[in-house]
């Protein structure tokens, strides 16, 4: 098994053994032999021989009966004690990112022993053991040696260096050296200067093994000084192989820079259909997300600027040149600039954002081919809505402009802050529902739910609807009629025809007050009545309570539960004598509307009409024809038929390619 560090982790390792390095001392020492020499460094630098690194600055000479010899001169050091580095138990999960490196250590490994033949004698190294692994043994030490064919070695030294097992040679031994027979080797530089290799022949009887600086040596000389692998020449130090081609250095290749490019924060593939999820699990199909809605000064994506190349380098330190990345023009399109960093893209408008032709558009009109269906899923858009076809039963259009549909709408719901044009009809069969923040205008409307903001204007009729409109109603037409249903109107109802010959439903009519405020005094009066038979019930069961309590009969459970109705009772009043205020207030603004109000008919009026003018109601009994209702001294009276005076219906309806 093995664990993962990265990159902080390593970096943290080497400074500490770079520290420890540092704080290391060396002394210049010498002795007639070179073990004599290392004895002294060790007595001086106080650790055990086993951890004094050296090096040889001057070889010594034994000479002759004394005559001529020279003592050996080492510059010696005590080698860094290495601390444990406790490892995480399992893999350090990858992170994201480019820079992080992962680098794999082995665990579980047995200690290992080497042996080198050098200029100095028969040098022994053996490595610790790794997680579980075992110790090396001296006996292990011992059969290295001799198969390599030493009998002449130190066993206190070999002891020595088994039991420390520092990592670094040792002399333990001598041999009789024979330098014509040292390993030999070749260097070759291929693939145009970016790989080194090195083939070593085997040392015959007394030649030296290759150590890891003479192999830095060679490579240097070959002119070898980039992308040394050290591990390589650490293994060929301690397990060589020969008579095979080494890979022992590496170019670095270069890097061309990326283009200059563009990250999305939206979806640029129209194929991709995002479904939603409910929180029950199901999909509701109708939600397509097929159009990605955006607010002005929403950032739509953000420019990536072109990377400068990285050179790499040959084995031989030559450079090799790099491409940079090439900038590219801003996808700018419609309704889009660039932030004044030029780093982002962002929207001038609300809308639709689009990406045509390589460039990054807002549109404030989106417009549906055919029908709203299954097709196109529910539409909500932040602009303009033209619809070329119907929108069909169970399907929903919304925008933040105006809509114009070509064809019928069914039982949907369309809902427009602006205006909404039908260029046919609404039939909703009793469940679809139209709110339009302006003017709504439409051939004929039929069992729907309909509010706008300002004037309903239909040209052929009304059919058993519910519409509330803050200004006026208006249907105007050859068969122009408001048959069956409520309608409401802050200035005016006008129209043909009102109410049917043959009777049918009702045909309620009200106009003079704001429709909004009115019917939430409606609700309010509804709720005030229903919270006060709580309070009467409430006052009753307290009373029969109280009566209990007096004969000393109410027991402590009744009394907790009497105490807790007369909390809930204060609460009670409290909340009624808001709703009162609220009445109150409501009808202050409803008295003092300047609207009249009134209800005019071009053509029949027909009984089964009821008119409503502020508080003032009227039904009609009797057929009439031509007459315009309105209020005066509280009381309803009629005069000739009054045309419409708003210049709307010359203006007609908008067109849902501008925006007001």
């Amino acid at each position: 098994m093995a664990v993962r560090l990265g990159l902080p982790e390593v970096a943290d390792l080497m400074r500490r053994y770079l520290e420890e390095d540092q704080g290391r001392r060396s002394i210049a020492v010498s002795g007639k032999t070179l073990e004599e020499a290392l004895k002294s460094a060790s007595v001086q630098l106080e650790v055990p021989l086993v951890r004094v690194e050296y090096e040889v600055v001057e070889k010594g000479v034994a000479g002759l009966l004394g005559a001529g010899s020279k003592p050996w001169k080492v510059k010696a050091r005590a080698g860094a004690e290495r601390k444990k580095v406790e490892l995480a138990s399992q893999d350090v999960a990858e992170s994201e990112g480019d820079s992080l490196s992962m680098i794999s250590v082995a665990r579980d490994l047995d200690g290992l022993c080497y042996v080198r033949f050098s200029p100095d004698g028969v040098l022994l190294k053996v490595s610790q053991p790794e997680g579980k692994g075992k110790r090396a043994t001296e006996r292990q030490a011992i059969e290295r040696l001799e198969q390599r064919g030493i009998k002449d070695y130190d066993d206190a030294m070999v002891r020595e260096v088994v039991k420390h097992a520092s990592g670094d040679y040792i002399r333990v031994g001598s041999y009789i050296s024979n330098p014509a027979n040292d390993a030999l080797f070749s260097v070759d530089i291929l693939e145009q200067e970016m790989k080194a290799f090195i083939r070593i022949s085997p040392p015959g009887p007394g030649g030296c093994d290759l150590s890891r600086d003479t192999l830095i040596s060679v490579l240097r000389n070959n002119r070898i000084t980039q992308g040394v692998l050290e591990e390589v020449l650490q293994e060929l130090e301690d397990s060589p192989r020969y008579r095979e081609a080494i890979l022992v250095a590496e170019g670095l290749k270069p890097q061309n820079g990326r283009d200059a490019g563009t990250i999305f924060n939206f979806e640029v593939d129209k194929s991709k259909v995002h479904l939603r999820e409910a929180s029950d699990g199901k999909v509701n199909f109708r939600e397509l997300g097929l159009i990605q809605n955006v607010v002005q000064g929403q950032p739509l994506a953000r420019r990536q600027p072109p990377e400068i190349g990285k050179p790499g380098r040959t084995v031989t330190g030559k450079m090799i040149p790099a491409r940079s990345g090439k900038d590219m023009p801003p996808p700018l399109g419609r309704n889009v600039h660039l932030s004044d960093d030029g780093t982002t893209i962002l929207a001038d408008i609300n809308g639709q954002v689009t990406y045509i032709s390589g460039k990054i558009n807002v549109e404030e009109i989106f417009e549906v081919q055919g029908d709203v269906s299954v097709k196109t899923g529910d539409i909500m858009f932040l602009g303009n809505v033209i619809i070329l076809g119907n929108v069909e039963d169970g399907y929903s259009v919304k925008a933040s402009g105006n809509i114009e549909i070509r064809g019928n709408v069914g039982k949907a719901t369309i809902v427009a802050e602006g205006d909404i044009v039908i260029h046919q009809g609404i039939n909703a069969k009793s469940g679809g529902s139209i709110y339009a923040g302006k003017n709504l205008w439409a051939k004929f409307i039929e069992n729907a739910t309909v509010e706008v903001g300002e004037n309903l204007i239909v040209s052929e009729g009304l059919i058993n609807s519910t519409v509330v409109a803050n200004k006026k109603i208006i249907c105007q037409g050859r068969r122009a009629a408001i048959v069956g249903g409520r309608y409401r109107a802050c200035e005016e109802i006008n129209a043909k025809t009102l109410g049917s010959p043959v009777g049918g439903a009702e045909t309620l009519l009200e106009v003079g007050y704001d429709p909004k405020s009115k019917e939430k005094s409606d609700q309010l009066q509804a709720k005030a009545a229903k919270l006060k038979k709580q309070l009467d019930n409430y006052d009753k069961n307290i009373a029969t309570l109280n009566a209990l309590k007096q004969r000393k009969e109410l027991s402590e459970e009744k009394e907790a539960i009497l105490q807790d109705m007369i909390l809930q009772r204060e609460d009670l009043l409290a909340e009624i004598k808001s709703i009162a205020k609220d009445i109150q207030a409501i009808n202050v603004y409803l008295n003092g509307l300047k609207a009249k109000g009134r209800i005019s008919a071009s053509g029949r009026i027909y009984p089964g009409v009821k008119i409503t003018i502020k508080d003032t109601k009227e039904d009609i009994h009797n057929e009439t024809k031509g007459l315009t209702f309105y209020l005066e001294n509280l009381s309803i009276r009629t005069t000739r038929y009054e045309e419409p005076e708003d210049a709307i219906l010359k203006k007609g309806p908008p067109d849902a390619y501008k925006t007001d």
